[in-house]
């Protein structure tokens, strides 16, 4: 015959095996059909700047039929489903997406589109530095950093005896085909002088760039 103890512990477990069990069953019904839904964000930095020729993966959450991979073409643009021409040329990534996103919102498509951008294949991306260096030529652009005139110029070995490197000129081929100029005091920069404006220092360069160094007068 059981002892008193015992038929009182064997009480115990099977009550407590009751009140565990519902609660283990939620929370497994939980567990597979609460997975989070994913937040915009890429492999690719949210940051990198899109550029012509990059061949690019958009994917819509949710929306299987709209996602696509495409080559971002000579004006910029990709051809999206259903809603057409998106320029991206020239946007972040992180911008990029939210663009594609309006497109979608503004032909009343989706309610709350969630685009994620990667890319599949970089576009070449290359800058180029003639006149009063030590090294002109064709230089690399980092995939996903950016580099600014000074960094170039001191991989191209600095300047010579008689660069005007004052009057540094950066030519920039825009999404549209037209030219911008713009002129910067890398030498200042260098020397660290008061004249020095911090903003040229912040002039990124983008791929094609075309940057001449001239020769000062004597």
């Amino acid at each position: 015959m059981r002892s008193p103890l015992s038929f009182l512990w064997c009480l115990i477990i099977l009550a407590a095996a009751f009140i565990l069990a519902p609660n283990s069953g939620a929370q497994t019904a939980d567990a597979a059909t609460s997975s989070p839904r994913p937040a915009s964000g890429t492999t690719t930095s949210p940051a990198y700047v899109l550029t012509n020729t990059d061949r690019i993966s958009i994917t819509v959450y949710d929306e299987a039929d709209l996602s696509r991979i495409s080559r971002i073409d000579s004006q910029g643009k990709i051809n999206l489903a259903l809603v057409g021409e998106v320029a991206v040329s020239g946007l972040r990534v992180s911008d990029a997406q939210a663009a594609i996103e309006r497109a979608y919102q503004e032909a009343r498509l989706l309610r709350n589109p969630r685009v994620t951008i990667t890319v599949e294949e970089y576009a070449s991306r290359e800058v180029s530095i003639q006149g009063q260096v030590r090294s002109p030529g064709r230089y690399p652009l980092p995939i996903e950093a950016s580099m600014t005139i000074l960094e170039l110029v001191t991989r191209a070995g600095g300047f010579t005896d008689t660069a005007k490197g004052t009057a540094v000129r950066v030519t920039r081929i825009m999404p549209d085909g037209t030219k911008k100029n713009f002129e910067v005091d890398v030498d200042s920069l260098i020397k660290g002088r008061k004249a020095a404006n911090v903003s040229d220092n912040s002039l990124v360069l983008e791929p094609g760039d075309i940057i001449f160094v001239p020769e000062r007068l004597i």
